[in-house]
């Protein structure tokens, strides 16, 4: 089975990503290669912030990798949290802090309509390869549901009815944006071997 890295810290992205790829690929962490940096994430895009993590990863430890950076868009507010949506109320902010300034911004405004957009980059030897995933979906006014992380109890995704901590993460990894170009990305690499 081919091997790869994700350039994630990010536990809950990368059992994810493990979890979409099971049997078809085996995925090595950061901690596996001992990368124990925190990447830091300067770009202005999805596209730049993924770049940025595989270019770390090759030039310090030579590995092919890929790395995804995801932004939650919403379209009253012209895009935003976006490329900033794990720091959407700051700095040293959480998931709650992120989801409190959400709802506040969003107060009194009647459209509701978000997408989540996931960019992978791939660094193969020195070609880069980018895969996108987009679910489009709305936001609610309050969390509902157990389940997954960042944004995911106030975002319904279309043609469901509940949000994605309530749907699970069985799924939640078949439709999602980063399920979306995990397989893209998954078909790339088998069809290259």
């Amino acid at each position: 089975m081919k091997q790869i890295v994700f350039a994630t810290n990010n536990r809950h992205k990368l059992d994810e990503i493990r979890k979409i790829s099971e049997g078809k690929l085996e995925i090595l962490s950061l901690s596996d290669i001992n990368c124990l940096t925190v990447i830091p994430e300067t770009g202005t895009t999805l596209e730049e912030n993924a770049l940025i993590k595989v270019l770390f990863v090759k030039d310090n430890f030579g590995y092919d990798c890929f790395a995804d950076d995801t932004g939650l868009e919403v379209k009253s507010l012209g895009g935003a949290p976006g490329v900033y949506s794990a720091r959407y109320a700051g700095e040293d902010c959480n998931a709650e802090d992120n989801i409190r300034k959400l709802l506040s911004d969003l107060a009194g405004i009647d459209d509701r309509s978000a997408a989540f957009r996931t960019v992978i980059a791939l660094l193969m030897g020195d070609k880069q390869y980018f895969f996108e995933g987009v679910i489009p979906g709305k936001i609610i006014d309050e969390k509902r549901g157990e389940n997954g992380f960042g944004y995911d109890p106030v975002f319904i995704p279309d043609g469901y009815e509940q949000t994605f901590a309530e749907l699970g993460e069985d799924i939640k990894n078949n439709i999602s944006h980063r399920a979306i170009a995990t397989n893209k990305l998954i078909r790339f690499l088998l069809d290259m071997q």
